[in-house]
């Protein structure tokens, strides 16, 4: 892991770079889509849950895709490419509320720990609902009779706290979102749709 990045300054030059690749982009909007999915299926689907559980094995093989793509994947996508210690972190946020786009090559130090804290919950997630069994005799989840029935009824109250976590940080990266748009006049979707990204050339590595 990096340990920190010269910060992009506002009279460093920007130029419009290929810098998300296909596969990673198709992999951000496919787990957008079947997580959120996933948590309506669970929050207001039928009470068969196969769906459900069909958008958990679909975002399980999504999670071991990134991974993989994590260290082999082209630069931008490689978790050495955008994971930073604290003082780049903390450097980073020093200037986040300046109203200018901050053209970071890639994710920024900030948003390289929502990617993270994101995984990591969505690995919990899926892990803890793997296991469940609530008792229904129903939504049983297809590892659940490998595990003690303690450790069962305990993943399914996992399951419920993920779930809230999932929508907590879906809701902070939308907001994150709208921030960067209309306060730093930086618009984060178009990349990830193109590819392409205004970027400054100082803080490439």
């Amino acid at each position: 892991m990096a340990g920190s990045a010269p910060r992009p300054a506002p009279d460093d030059p920007v130029q419009e770079v290929a810098l998300w690749d296909p596969l990673l982009r198709g992999f951000h909007w496919t787990l957008a889509l079947f997580v959120s999915l996933g948590w309506c299926l669970g929050q207001f689907g039928p009470a068969k849950m196969t769906l459900h559980f069909w958008c958990g094995y679909v975002v399980i093989g999504l999670l071991l895709f990134r991974l993989v793509w994590g260290f082999i994947g082209p630069a931008p996508a490689r978790f050495s490419h955008f994971l930073r210690g604290p003082g780049a972190v903390a450097g980073y946020m020093r200037g986040i509320f300046l109203r200018e786009p901050s053209h970071w090559p890639g994710h920024n130090p900030l948003g390289a720990l929502s990617v993270i804290a994101m995984l990591a919950v969505l690995a919990a997630q899926v892990s803890s609902g793997l296991i469940s069994d609530p008792d229904d005799y129903i939504n049983i989840g297809p590892l659940a009779g490998y595990v003690s029935p303690a450790l069962r009824a305990k993943a399914v109250g996992w399951h419920e706290v993920g779930a809230n976590l999932v929508l907590i940080l879906v809701l902070l990266h939308v907001a994150m979102i709208l921030f960067y748009r209309f306060w730093k006049r930086e618009d984060l979707v178009r990349p990830m749709l193109t590819g392409r990204k205004q970027v400054r050339d100082r803080g490439t590595d």
